[in-house]
């Protein structure tokens, strides 16, 4: 075998990337946190993102307090959350992404190339004993990578 076909010592490593959906609930925080572990732990970049959407009503419109502005309310909870992963995992790479729409097919689009898809059980919907949200199912059963659901402990 000749020096150009001798197989190298030190092979391509590829960064992985782990995307994590989060809507502000305790159950998405915590969901977070076991990203932020895996990717510290792994060496992948963390991608975490959160949706908002206008609030919608039939019949009757909605009144908005002066100032209303749900992006901008997305933003401060990501800002908190990166701050508060970064005095934790200085050396991770964090990336944060502020998108309007519906979350499930948001996050199933961004695990496209994704190694880890991570969601909290449940957030903010209306069915709060459910085992599994409506965003968790959508993603475990659409989406283009493996999906961890995280429950966190009771």
């Amino acid at each position: 075998m000749t020096a150009e076909h001798a197989p190298t010592a030190h092979a391509e490593v590829r960064a992985g990337r782990i995307v994590a959906g989060i809507d502000g609930s305790e159950a998405s925080m915590d969901a977070l946190e076991w990203a932020a572990r895996q990717a510290n732990a792994s060496g992948s970049t963390l991608e975490v993102i959160m949706t908002w959407e206008w609030p919608q009503s039939y019949g009757w419109g909605i009144a908005y307090p002066t100032g209303y502005d749900p992006a901008e309310a997305v933003d401060k909870v990501l800002a908190q959350a990166r701050s508060a992963l970064h005095q934790e995992y200085p050396d991770l790479k964090i990336s944060v992404q502020t998108v309007q729409g519906h979350a499930a097919p948001i996050l199933v689009d961004a695990s496209k190339g994704a190694d880890l898809l991570v969601v909290g059980s449940r957030g903010h919907g209306e069915f709060v004993g459910m085992l599994i949200g409506s965003v968790g199912e959508y993603c475990a059963t659409h989406a283009h990578c493996p999906v961890l659901v995280h429950r966190a402990a009771a």
